[in-house]
């Protein structure tokens, strides 16, 4: 086929690949919220009710920090693109920063809190890994059984 004219077939194929890993970190956060309701419930029953509250605290500090971390790496992405609304780069860095104080001073309060908890609250903090883990099974599975 002439190289001026791009073959239909390949754009369209391109195009659903680019929707499929585009919406890679929606399903990353639906698989968050799935394994972190899955798991806490398993805790409870297995590890009693500070183990699942310690695992449960440690699910949101993950999802909180995974959800400022998407937030911060798509402003630089902005900034530095020049697209979109532009923001402050002291402001993207200070909001970097304070995202670990926040992390630190809710770990800390957790801690002397419930300090029976503390297996639970790190495992917890592991929640992104499984997350990230269950999405590249399903890219796997995609890209054998559908080609994507």
């Amino acid at each position: 086929m002439n190289s001026e004219y791009p073959d239909p077939a390949e754009n369209s194929s391109s195009n659903t690949s680019d929707a499929f890993y585009g919406a890679a970190l929606t399903r990353i956060r639906n698989f968050m919220l799935a394994l972190a309701a899955g798991f806490t419930l398993g805790a409870l029953w297995k590890f009693g009710r500070f183990a699942a509250v310690g695992f449960l605290l440690g699910c949101g500090i993950a999802y909180l920090n995974f959800q400022w971390l998407k937030s911060g790496v798509s402003g630089l992405a902005d900034r530095v693109t020049n697209s979109g609304k532009r923001q402050s780069g002291k402001g993207i860095v200070l909001r970097f920063l304070l995202r670990y104080v926040l992390l630190g001073a809710a770990a800390y309060a957790i801690l002397t809190s419930f300090p029976a908890s503390l297996r639970g609250l790190f495992a917890g903090l592991f929640l992104p890994v499984g997350a990230i883990a269950c999405e590249a099974g399903y890219e796997l599975y995609s890209g054998i059984v559908r080609g994507v």
